[in-house]
């Protein structure tokens, strides 16, 4: 097992004018799952080729371990890769697929064997072994290509996307049998996904990209609680967080016919307006008259919960308003809907630069000090 660390490594393409990805600087723990999401185009799945040695870091450095494979061919960084579309080999069996790196490396037959079979039996796919892919799902394939992974005893599993070809459900179950395996496994894993909630659900900390630049690595609770920026709290949470530009008086920012107060330190820094942010389960039902009026234009339900999704006027501008409701007693399209906060939910923002403003408390926790890296 490894570390995994990223050095101001940057990788620009030729003929391009901004890299794709510009400066990155990241330490992955021995045994650590973490997780590199963001949007499309924001650079994670070329930091994972980087790192696998398919892109040419173009500045900076890269290590595993603690030795540099900046320029180590990928065959000799005894890393593995899991593909988004399996990449098995339609002519051999399960067990094949499964064993041919090994064979390919000189493995004696009688160690790949028992190495494909303690695989299988870790996977669920002992059953399979004499089976081609075309007769598997897409979950038992994708198995298939964890196997091919896992008999190599890598120091570091790379996996680009791996579930994005798997239905709704197949996703759900099969995201967790991955994050069971490899923390029981020990072995340090880079996982990039698009879907933030993907990453929230499996990542022991989780890496939030965009155009390229790392805007904050945490754990999932500290990036949903505690995010560094605006683009942080709009991407991080679903349904996404309400952003809001509202002023500020001396006594704090007014929303809905009320205002929070906020400590001195944070209005210093705010100037005369923020972004003010609050997740739908921030907001609560309030008696007809009071806190917001937001028009309901679109009712989710979901059985126990329900979101509403509607418009509200703020200082003579309309702004889009979604709230969680009791999914039992849901309002209907077209009523009016009152809401107030939740005291200790609202995250404040810096309206020029997006960053989080200083000396707030969410939840309860003393936020002064976040756990962001950023440009």
């Amino acid at each position: 097992m490894a570390t995994v660390t990223f050095d101001q490594a940057t990788r620009l393409y030729p003929g391009t004018g901004r890299p794709a990805v510009d400066g990155l600087t990241l330490e992955i723990q021995d045994g650590e799952f973490l997780v590199l999401v963001g949007p499309s185009g924001c650079g994670k799945s070329t930091s994972l080729r980087m790192l696998a040695g398919l892109e040419e870091v173009s500045t900076g450095r890269i290590l595993i371990g603690g030795r540099d494979v900046t320029d180590v061919a990928p065959k000799d960084r005894d890393i593995a890769m899991v593909f988004q579309n399996y990449a098995l080999y339609p002519h051999m069996s399960v067990a094949d697929n499964m064993g041919f790196a090994l064979k390919i490396a000189g493995v004696p037959k009688e160690e790949r064997e028992q190495r494909v079979l303690e695989a299988a039996r870790l996977l669920g796919l002992k059953q399979y072994l004499d089976r081609k892919p075309k007769a598997l799902s897409g979950g038992q394939r994708q198995r298939v290509a964890m196997g091919r992974a896992i008999v190599r005893n890598p120091q570091v599993f790379l996996m680009d996307e791996p579930l994005s070809n798997l239905d709704a459900k197949l996703r759900v179950q099969t995201r967790t049998q991955i994050a069971s395996l490899t923390r029981s496994l020990g072995v340090t894993t880079v996982y990039v996904t698009h879907d933030q909630v993907e990453a929230m659900t499996m990542g022991d900390r989780v890496a939030v990209l965009r155009d390229g630049i790392l805007q904050q690595v945490d754990t999932p609770r500290n990036l949903y609680d505690r995010p560094a920026n605006v683009f942080v709290a709009g991407f991080i949470g679903s349904p996404a967080m309400n952003l809001l530009e509202l002023p500020v008086t001396e006594a704090g920012v007014v929303f809905g016919g009320t205002v929070h107060p906020v400590p001195a330190g944070t209005l210093a820094a705010a100037g005369g307006t923020v972004t003010l942010g609050v997740r739908p389960e921030g907001l609560e039902a309030a008696p007809a008259g009071e806190g917001l009026a937001v028009t309901v234009d679109v009712v989710e339900e979901l059985g126990a919960d329900a979101y509403v999704y509607g418009r509200t006027v703020l200082d003579g501008r309309e702004h889009t308003i979604v709230a969680r409701v009791d999914g039992r007693r849901p309002p209907t399209a077209g009523s009016t809907l009152h809401v107030r906060t939740v005291p200790g939910h609202l995250h404040l923002f810096d309206v020029a630069t997006g960053l989080r403003l200083p000396d707030q408390r969410v939840g309860g926790h003393d936020d002064s000090a976040t756990a962001a890296a950023i440009r």
